[in-house]
């Protein structure tokens, strides 16, 4: 029983197993990954979002002015440089780091809080998200991050609220007025879901009561996230059948720390955490049992993850989710050791998976569902991969080892013969990457 559960633990719950971890799995493989509800180590040296904005406006400027004046030399393109290298971070973090639970749990709610890295200001703001809004709150309460990424520059920006005016404000006009982009993507994806009870004019409200948070401009002396009276909506406003008076920036604030601890957000994200871990269609008393925690502990993180953790219906012993293409780049370095690839050549090659950081083009993030990933193409372009870097890997041991090192007792002994009767360790290594056994979770 515990080395089916270690496996579990390393692979359902982790990120893939490193050699050896099932051994130290084996032992207690809740409590194994319990110690694993840590926030995520992901280290400094990058600008952060304000500095982000800051970079980006003085290279618009030297760019405005090499179209002008065609004689100066064109300047570096500083925001596709900062997004390589934060994108690429994370992945280098989640590969080298013994645990991988809380990459995992970083991965999820960065994917829940999606944003696009796509062009412009967006490129270099996207990874600052997750560095600033998600980590430091990954293992507090909902309230929390749900307030601290709404307020991010990335998610202001890339849904438009940076530019969003009151209409009774002075400053509205014909070219500016309220945006509510922002606001339906809190409540149909942030919060209660689309049949979370919520209508238009939930959605207006919101919108005016976040009007006014905005961000930095050139030569500000603020940075970052920036809250203008000038253009928020004044008066009351009624979400939810309740009522918020008019108290500047902390009036969208209250609505937010309300709806972080909604019922229906409360069932929602732990429906969506289910899913994401356990399965594509997770049992209801897994989803009740995480729910109930939420309610009693006004959506703190672990303990709802903790939750899911000791539920029996989280070990079913059947892989049920084929794994993202992300998730079987991180595991396959995980597993085989292989020399991290400059961060350059790590984004490209997870572009070509079909998953590129930050890349879903869509609020909604990308499909946490199997049936997303297992199209004919998808699976050979796996198989492309796998080819090209098993001929890299140094195999000092027999890939039946490092099979059995991720597997364990769930090897099958039809994926066994295979591995062991291939014409080469490489060989041998690819068969076992493209194996049930490895392919699922």
């Amino acid at each position: 029983m515990n080395d089916r559960h270690a496996v579990i633990a390393a692979n359902r719950f982790g990120l893939g197993a490193k050699p050896g971890d099932l051994n130290i799995a084996r032992g207690n493989p809740e409590q194994w990954l319990l110690n694993q509800l840590t926030l995520p180590d992901l280290s400094s040296g990058h600008p952060d979002s304000g500095e982000v904005l800051d970079a980006f406006y003085v290279y618009r400027r030297k760019v405005n002015r090499f179209r002008q004046q065609k004689m100066m030399e064109k300047p570096d393109n500083i925001a596709g440089q900062l997004f390589v290298r934060m994108a690429a971070d994370t992945v280098y973090g989640a590969v080298k780091d013994e645990h991988s639970l809380n990459w995992r749990l970083l991965d999820f709610f960065s994917n829940h809080f999606s944003v696009s890295g796509q062009g412009g200001m967006m490129k270099p703001l996207a990874p600052t998200l997750e560095r600033e809004a998600i980590a430091p709150n990954l293992l507090g309460s909902f309230e929390q991050m749900l307030v601290a990424v709404e307020q991010h520059p990335a998610m202001l920006v890339y849904l438009d609220n940076a530019k969003s005016v009151g209409p009774s404000t002075r400053a509205a006009g014909n070219k500016r007025g309220l945006n509510e982009n922002l606001a339906r993507e809190i409540l149909e994806l942030h919060t209660l879901g689309v049949h979370g009870g919520y209508n238009l004019e939930d959605i207006q409200e919101l919108a005016k009561a976040i009007s006014g948070w905005s961000v930095s401009r050139p030569k500000e002396s603020q940075h970052g996230f920036v809250f203008r009276q000038a253009t928020h909506e004044p008066g009351t406003r009624v979400v939810l059948g309740k009522v918020y008076r008019d108290t500047g920036i902390d009036q969208g604030e209250a609505i937010l720390k309300d709806l972080a601890i909604h019922p229906a957000t409360a069932k929602f994200v732990s429906f969506k955490l289910a899913r994401h871990f356990i399965s594509d269609s997770p049992s209801e008393d897994l989803v009740k049992a995480m729910t109930e925690t939420w309610r009693q502990t006004k959506g703190n993180i672990k303990s709802v993850v903790t939750t899911m953790i000791e539920h029996p219906d989280a070990w079913h012993p059947t892989p049920a989710k084929l794994k993202t293409p992300r998730e079987f780049y991180i595991s396959t370095l995980r597993l085989t050791g292989l020399p991290l690839p400059n961060a350059r050549l790590l984004v490209n090659t997870l572009v070509n998976l079909g998953h590129a950081p930050f890349g879903a083009g869509s609020p909604a993030g990308f499909s946490d569902k199997s049936s997303a990933w297992d199209g004919a193409d998808a699976l050979l372009k796996r198989v492309d991969w796998v080819n090209m870097i098993s001929r890299q890997v140094r195999m000092n041991q027999p890939p039946l080892e490092l099979a059995q090192a991720h597997s364990g007792s769930l090897l099958s002994d039809h994926t066994a013969k295979m591995v062991s009767r291939a014409e080469s360790r490489q060989q041998g290594l690819a068969l076992y990457l493209m194996s049930p056994e490895f392919l699922r979770r």
